[in-house]
């Protein structure tokens, strides 16, 4: 086999792309600086740079490194993980609105998640670790729905049926969880509320520990596939032609996703948007090949939550903006600007 000789312009676009993923880790380490020092009680420059070297109090190094910092980390974890999750379904199904929070997948992890919860006496005694595992079955089990609700043998899944079927099956979600409110205690209740709102609710290491290994294992994964991903993007005839096990391929896939999104979901809520709004934006600024557009999607994610997360402990001090409504106040209307422009 003839190796492939990158042309000039191929050269200068992967240049350019490496180039923006540099200024969005850049702008990813100045938002990281800026939450570090964001919160009701303030730390200066100087005391912030002491308490990163062991020389601040222990009421700093409190605020830090049990507050702050695993907020902070798990705000990048889940911001990566959604968008990278949103980009897959986006290739998978060869939807543009495809998205774990639109289609319900965010919907059936929450719901399985506040099932758990509402079998202990309190909101912290669920076994920290078993959340994105029950998560997962739950987004699983959604996604298994969605699908078959939407496919048509001889005709496959057309972009706007499986948006409506998803967007169908949020909402049954979202109905029942709202029934399994009404049974809750008060304590119980204004949890759940919060987390509908999508909050970061698990700030501590533990609920990092819980995520890490989800995200350690699936994201390379997902980048692994990313040359098959450009093939499934050519269309289920060609791809086969290519020699693509497609179903395999594509379950496979949407697996990773629906992994990637459900532990996200387990420790944040429902945080919606991420999965749509990243990977247009990756998709505009480095083209649409996985190999840059997978870590540009990742980076924009995590850039995007942790803003929004820094934005609402920020406005109305000493109150907080759960950062799901502030993401929603900036992927709505470009959902929506992405609905008026897609033809069904």
């Amino acid at each position: 086999m003839q190796s492939h000789k990158l042309t000039s312009s191929e050269v200068a676009k992967r240049k350019r792309g490496l180039t923006i993923l540099g200024v969005l880790a850049i702008l990813i380490i100045m938002m990281f600086i800026i939450s570090m020092n964001t919160g009701y009680i303030r730390l200066t420059p100087s005391e912030l740079l002491d308490t990163l070297l062991g020389k601040g109090t222990d009421k700093q190094e409190l605020i830090l490194f049990q507050f702050r910092l695993p907020r902070i980390v798990i705000s990048l974890l889940i911001g990566t993980a959604l968008a990278v999750s949103g980009a897959v379904m986006q290739g998978v199904f060869r939807n543009d609105l495809a998205d774990p929070g639109i289609l319900g997948i965010n919907a059936g992890a929450g719901l399985m998640v506040m099932l758990m919860v509402s079998f202990y006496p309190t909101t912290s005694a669920a076994p920290v670790y078993l959340l994105p595992v029950v998560a997962f079955v739950g987004a699983a089990c959604t996604a298994a729905l969605i699908y078959t609700l939407a496919y048509k043998r001889h005709q496959g899944i057309a972009p706007i049926r499986l948006l409506l079927t998803g967007v169908a099956v949020a909402a049954g979600m979202s109905a029942a969880m709202i029934v399994l409110t009404l049974r809750l205690d008060p304590d119980k209740y204004q949890f759940v509320a919060t987390w509908l709102a999508g909050s970061i609710w698990g700030t501590s290491w533990k609920f990092v520990l819980s995520l890490l290994p989800w995200i350690v294992i699936l994201l390379p994964y997902v980048f692994y596939k990313a040359r098959v991903m450009n093939v499934l993007n050519l269309g289920e005839q060609t791809a086969t032609g290519l020699g693509a096990h497609v179903s395999r391929e594509q379950f496979r896939l949407l697996a990773a996703a629906v992994g990637l999104a459900a532990s996200s979901v387990a420790v944040s809520g429902g945080i919606g948007f991420v999965g749509l709004v990243g990977p247009h934006l990756a998709r505009r600024l480095v083209g649409p090949k996985h190999q840059l557009m997978l870590p540009a999607s990742a980076l924009i994610g995590a850039l995007l939550v942790v803003t929004a997360d820094t934005i609402g402990r920020r406005i109305l001090q000493p109150s907080e903006i759960p950062t799901g409504i502030v993401v929603a106040v900036i992927g709505a209307p470009y959902f929506l600007y992405l609905l008026a422009r897609t033809k069904s």
